[in-house]
């Protein structure tokens, strides 16, 4: 009997040198869903769970060739998505990938760092728009993402957030995938627009500092799963229960004073026993 191979996930993102977010934390949750990951990365970053202090992005076509180079040898079966930083990297990014329309593109339209620093231009908005979200398999913003995306104020219910993510489907993502983790209140509830469908996604909100990187791994881990074969609502059901545990046992790690990242590979890492 043949077995299936591993699938094959490449992000186009930024470089997060801590290790909790970009690149690094996309690399790590294909790993952790069992996927083999490759990185073309987008922009350097100087930072660490405290914030951003640095952001310097690639030359475009520097960017897109990387992309090409991954393409023109390896059977890729899914892409994420994250950092684009500014519009000439988005147009580049679009051009290397429109080629290979049908393969799954989740895109996390980073915006802004959890420390409050840009990590787009303004002018890249509405490259991410025009040539990004068209090829799009699922979008997955955060209140603000989806708020600045649409030039509308941050959602602040379930009604605004449902109505949002139907609106950001007119602008070409098969899916959109809202999270609510920026909602007052002890729930975090995410909702997805996807096939002429609504789905509510509940969650109790897990106290702890250790979120740095979710949207990315997130955005990864649904990447991974839909590389699989899975359906959107399959594949968000799935990565949302692995990240859930992802961030409830981050206190396993010690990384930082600030935001410390998930622990991505919480079901593969025993905490060591004290002496």
């Amino acid at each position: 009997m043949t077995s299936t191979p591993i699938r094959n996930v490449l992000s186009i993102a930024g470089s997060d040198p801590s290790g909790g977010a970009g690149i690094q934390a996309d690399l790590k949750a294909f790993a952790a869903r069992g996927c083999y990951g490759m990185a073309a990365i987008t922009a350097l970053t100087a930072q660490n769970t405290q914030g951003v202090s640095a952001v310097v992005p690639l030359d475009p076509e520097f960017v897109g060739e990387q992309i090409r180079m991954v393409f023109a040898d390896v059977h890729v079966d899914a892409v994420k998505i994250g950092m684009i930083a500014n519009a000439g990297i988005a147009r580049a990014v679009a051009e290397a990938l429109k080629p290979h329309r049908g393969i799954p593109i989740v895109l996390d339209p980073v915006m802004i760092a959890k420390g409050g620093a840009s990590l787009l231009d303004p002018d890249a908005v509405e490259a991410l728009k025009t040539e990004l979200l068209p090829l799009a398999t699922l979008l997955t913003p955060n209140l603000p993402e989806a708020a600045a995306l649409l030039g509308d104020p941050e959602a602040c219910d379930r009604r605004i957030m449902e109505s949002q993510a139907i609106r950001l489907t007119t602008l070409g993502p098969r899916g959109v995938l809202i999270k609510g983790g920026h909602l007052a209140g002890g729930e975090s509830p995410d909702v997805l627009v996807a096939d002429g469908k609504v789905t509510w996604f509940e969650a109790e909100r897990i106290e702890t500092r250790n979120t740095h990187g979710t949207g990315c791994s997130l955005s990864s881990a649904l990447a991974a799963e839909l590389a699989k074969g899975r359906s959107v609502e399959e594949a968000v059901r799935t990565a949302k229960t692995w990240l859930r545990e992802a961030v409830r046992t981050s206190d396993s790690l010690s990384v930082g004073s600030g935001h410390g990242p998930v622990h991505h590979f919480h079901a593969l890492w025993q905490a060591p026993t004290p002496a």
